[in-house]
């Protein structure tokens, strides 16, 4: 007598487990850059799959709701941006969660009102407005360059931008300046000493200064030294280090302060100042 067994595998209605990428973003987990309160409720807004990445970027809603304050509510920063107002490097986006990064120009042509998203001295985002002529164009940060099919040279922008027949000056960690209704590159910044920079990332996220010298550093992280208008010298990776101009001429309007990190007594002798010339 021959027995068989047999096993039924019984499917679940209920998801166990991740399917797929996560929708989700608990409001403590959001980037701190953000600026996000944390009694707002349990959740935050996730960017869409983007030009940026989730951490290097801000939602749409975060920009219109809370630091532009065109909106109080959620439905109402829906209502604002599916009538198509709003538009991110010369594109408009109703995507309410779509990713608004480093150097991304924001354009609402119902106010007049032009922003450039960079970052202020603690790494925090900022959004800077500027003029109607500066909005023309953008910097992107080389990440690599390559070779497509049938040989065309291409490069790949920190925005996530492909441009084909680059100018062969151009290496990666340069800058280019990017026409954003052409799309073509209208000059470039080469990485060398001497040159304007602007801090990406790390511990001295959102300083500006110039780059002095690099040190090389095989099997680990290139190191960029870099010293301030008024002096103050500091070191990071090579891949946090993204150049702005020529000599120390600045090819965008700087935040206020000018990328200069003040110290803790200076920020409070600066206020206390400010204070006694109120009274």
């Amino acid at each position: 007598i021959r027995f068989e067994l047999q096993t039924k595998a019984v499917v679940s209605t209920q998801s166990t487990g991740a399917r797929g990428p996560k929708k989700h973003l608990k409001r403590l987990n959001a980037p701190k850059k953000w600026m996000l309160d944390k009694l707002s409720g349990k959740f935050a807004p996730k960017p869409s799959a983007g030009p940026h990445k989730m951490r290097e970027s801000m939602p749409m809603i975060v920009v219109v709701r809370n630091k532009l304050k065109y909106a109080l509510t959620y439905n109402e920063t829906k209502k604002v941006t599916m009538s198509r107002s709003i538009k991110v490097d010369g594109k408009v986006r109703t995507d309410m969660m779509f990713p608004i990064g480093f150097q991304d120009v924001i354009t609402i042509e119902r106010t007049g009102e032009f922003f450039r998203m960079l970052f202020d001295v603690k790494g925090r985002f900022l959004i800077h407005r500027i003029k109607k002529e500066e909005a023309a164009y953008k910097l992107c940060g080389v990440k690599s360059l390559s070779t497509a099919a049938k040989g065309i040279p291409i490069l790949v922008t920190h925005d996530g931008r492909t441009i084909r027949y680059p100018d062969p000056l151009i290496k990666v960690h340069d800058t280019i300046k990017l026409d954003i209704e052409s799309g073509k590159i209208v000059d470039h910044i080469k990485f060398e000493p001497g040159n304007l920079a602007y801090i990406t990332g790390g511990q001295n996220c959102g300083r500006i200064g110039i780059i002095t010298h690099k040190e090389k550093h095989p099997g680990s992280f290139d190191i960029v030294h870099v010293k301030d208008s008024v002096g103050h010298s500091f070191a990071t990776r090579l891949s946090n280090v993204f150049p702005i101009g020529r000599g120390k001429q600045a090819w965008i309007s700087l935040p206020r302060g000018k990328g200069v990190r003040l110290t803790i007594a200076e920020e409070r002798d600066r206020k206390l100042a400010a204070k006694a010339k109120e009274m």
